[in-house]
């Protein structure tokens, strides 16, 4: 059996600067948001380096590092939620022949799959009252443009600063 020593030491980096993120999600609550997509920007890092089975292992044990040491256990959830929209994703990717358009259909689909559910089912975790009507109608469209804006953050990570420190760490 091959060890690689310095791929399990970066995923362990990885995880435990995920979980730092996590924590510091449930510290400043203002910026959970933020802090809960860099932290899932460690699972697309682990993805690309490692491939899609690996980054997998990693999402679940960077998950369940985060579930014992978080405060918050919503938390962790949206970073599951977040790095397994980021493993469908990167699957995709390289399962076809890199249709932009496909993409993007597959990318909301995929979101839409996980967002609809909880906004129709667990409304009492995301507001204090019940919405309906035209205020429904607007969180689902802020939902379909935070997912844009995450998106395209996650693409310029991928592509401008992990690019820079990749080289660094290997």
């Amino acid at each position: 059996m091959h060890v690689n020593a310095k791929k399990i030491a970066t995923a362990g980096l990885l995880a435990a600067f995920s979980a730092v993120l996590i924590v510091l999600a449930s510290v400043i609550e203002s910026s959970s948001l933020f802090f809960i997509a860099a932290a899932s920007f460690c699972v697309g890092i682990a993805l690309r380096e490692w491939g899609i089975g690996l980054g997998a292992g990693y999402l679940v044990a960077s998950t369940l590092v985060n579930l014992i040491v978080s405060p918050n256990k919503f938390y962790c959830l949206t970073f599951a939620a977040m790095g397994l929209y980021l493993l469908l994703v990167e699957l995709f990717w390289k399962r076809t022949k890199h249709r932009t358009v496909a993409l993007w259909v597959f990318k909301y689909v995929i979101f839409n799959c996980m967002y609809l559910p909880a906004l129709v089912f667990f409304q009492e975790l995301f507001f204090t009252k019940k919405i309906t009507g035209i205020l429904w109608i607007v969180v689902l469209l802020a939902g379909q443009a935070a997912l844009f804006v995450y998106d395209e953050a996650y693409r310029y990570f991928q592509r401008v600063i992990w690019g820079k420190l990749r080289g660094k760490l290997q």
